[in-house]
């Protein structure tokens, strides 16, 4: 295995900041895609459900795939995967920026999920192989240092191409740094080869896919269809009972090829910081994209801000996380890791409850800084101790697949939340629609009133639209209607989805602040970790801190 600067020809910092720009394209490409979902939705003319689709798409190729990617690096070689996850991102990007419907936006956001989650692992083997121990906290710090700047730019960036350009940009800006990543891979990245043999877990593969393919796709669809039939006989309750079954199949396999080079190795779960922490990220993920998805569309489409006004208005959040995190991290040896983690919990719930209490149609933007702040210095009091504690007791040969099995199930607490939150804002949505028609209606003469309340209770079939620009288009005026009653009706309509969307969102947060708190009430059980980590401990404990943010950037989608 190469391990020096002199033995392989190459330069360890050059090959670094190759895979570092291929690592911040992808991270930058997730924070972007969530401030241009209501521009999507307009310019796609696409539904919520089929918006879910669009960030399910991506995040189920990479969970699922996360791990067998790591395998077939050390199977064909690092290099391979990465050039291979690269190539394919780039040309999906070209794609999602060409895609002219709402299935083809889903199926080109698959093929970067699918390139990402070739690329994603493939640098740890190259650190580990180009950096001796004492040396590798540097480059850990500097890939975290950029995912942390992805978290905080990613918005930002996207409001302004948005604004400028449109939102087919966000996908497009890829192509050129994708295709200078690619050219420096081959020029610069060496060819490193494991000189082990592994197996590939195919049915693992399929179990996984197929199980949360059936539960993800009941959750998302399960409102259009009124939780009953989608085709005779098959019903929306069996295809997430089938999707069950498949996971507790995939399980039993896994627990059968516990011995032949599984997808999820039990063995990492033996500690019970790590398996504990590991849900904790996994809620947290959960938790972000359950914040971020509605109040995305809040801010544009109630409050009818900008894409790039959305994004700076999150941003106190994102720089509170950045600016703190440090002092979070440097408190872990005097305080503990544990107390700074139920803290960090505790403040990302009461930050989150805040803006569910101060969202209102007429609030002013500014209003939400007091939840905002609380919330971004609770996600910093989070990455770095969870970290800390999930890795410091576990032995140095299991790191490589734990890292693995974390990242995986961390993404999956985000796929999960974007199909259970989903569900739920759609489901409340469609029910404060009709609520707030019904209402409304009296405004309006009585010839019409019954088309206003059925378009309204219609919506749910049809596909719930929340984009910026259609929330006062709501109603198909019939032919021969008065002006002013044409007016009163798309006034009202306006009205209707604005004060509904408010009255869905409130409860549909509520969702991921439970989640929260079950979390920090979990970590009430968490162990001391032993006096002597492991001899790795020193390095990571350096680069933790920074390497957390990661987490934080692939979360909030």
């Amino acid at each position: 295995m190469v391990t020096t600067n002199e033995r392989s020809g190459t330069h360890p910092w050059a090959v670094l900041a190759v895979l570092s720009l291929g690592t911040f394209m992808t991270l930058l490409d997730l924070t972007i895609v969530n401030i241009a979902i209501p521009s999507m939705v307009d310019g796609l003319h696409a539904s919520l459900d089929q918006i879910l689709w669009v960030l399910n798409a991506y995040s189920l190729l990479y969970a699922v795939l996360l791990i067998t990617s790591g395998r077939l690096g050390d199977i064909l070689g690092p290099r391979t995967l990465f050039i291979a996850g690269m190539a394919l991102f780039t040309a999906a990007s070209a794609v999602s920026g060409m895609a002219q419907d709402p299935l083809q936006l889903i199926m080109a956001r698959a093929g970067q999920g699918f390139g990402a989650a070739l690329l994603a692992p493939q640098g740890l083997p190259f650190i580990t192989s180009l950096f001796p121990a004492e040396r590798r906290a540097g480059p850990f710090a500097l890939i975290g240092m950029l995912a942390g700047l992805a978290v905080l730019v990613g918005p930002i960036l996207g409001g302004v191409i948005i604004a400028n350009w449109g939102w087919r940009w966000i996908f497009y800006v890829n192509i050129p740094i994708g295709i200078l990543t690619l050219a420096l891979a081959v020029l610069v990245i060496p060819d490193l080869r494991p000189g082990r043999r592994h197996r590939l877990d195919l049915l693992g593969v399929a179990l996984a896919s197929a199980g949360l393919l059936g539960v993800v796709f009941g959750l998302i669809e399960g409102q259009r269809y009124h939780w009953g039939t989608i085709w005779a006989p098959i019903t929306i309750p069996e295809i997430i009972g089938a999707g069950v079954v498949v996971l507790a199949l995939f399980l039993v396999a896994q627990y059968r090829r516990q011995g032949d080079e599984p997808l999820l190795p039990f063995a990492v779960f033996a500690n019970r910081n790590y398996t504990l922490t590991t849900l904790v990220l996994a809620a947290m993920g959960f938790a972000m994209l359950g914040l971020f998805l509605p109040l995305t569309i809040y801010l544009q489409s109630v409050l009818h801000l900008s894409a790039l006004d959305a994004s700076l208005t999150m941003a106190p959040m994102m720089v509170a996380m950045l600016v703190i995190s440090p002092v979070s991290n440097a408190l872990i040896p005097r305080v503990g890791a544990k107390p700074l983690l139920i803290l960090g919990l505790l403040l990302f719930a009461a930050g989150t409850a805040y803006l569910a209490w101060d969202a209102h149609v007429d609030s002013g933007r500014w209003s939400f800084l007091p939840g905002l702040l609380p919330g971004g210095v609770g996600m910093a009091c989070i990455w770095g101790p969870a970290f800390s504690l999930a890795t410091r007791d576990l032995k140095p040969e299991m790191a490589g697949v734990a890292s693995g099995v974390l990242n995986t199930i961390q993404e999956l607490g985000g796929v999960v939340a974007s199909a259970g939150v989903g569900a739920l804002l759609q489901n409340r949505l469609a029910t404060a629609l009709h609520q707030q028609a019904v209402a409304y209606s009296g405004q309006l003469p009585a010839p019409f009133r019954p088309a206003f309340v059925g378009e309204f209770s219609r919506a749910a079939s049809n596909g719930l639209q929340v984009g910026a620009g259609q929330t006062g288009g709501a109603v198909a005026l019939p032919p021969g209607v008065p002006a002013q009653v044409a007016q009163q009706l798309q006034q009202l309509a306006t009205a209707v989805f604005t004060h509904g969307f408010v009255d869905a969102m409130r409860p549909t947060l509520v969702l991921p602040i439970a989640v929260i708190l079950l979390a920090a009430l979990s970590c009430l059980t968490l162990q001391r970790p032993t006096e002597t980590p492991p001899a790795v401990a020193p390095q990571q404990a350096e680069a933790e801190p920074l390497v957390a943010l990661a987490g934080a950037a692939i979360s909030d989608r």
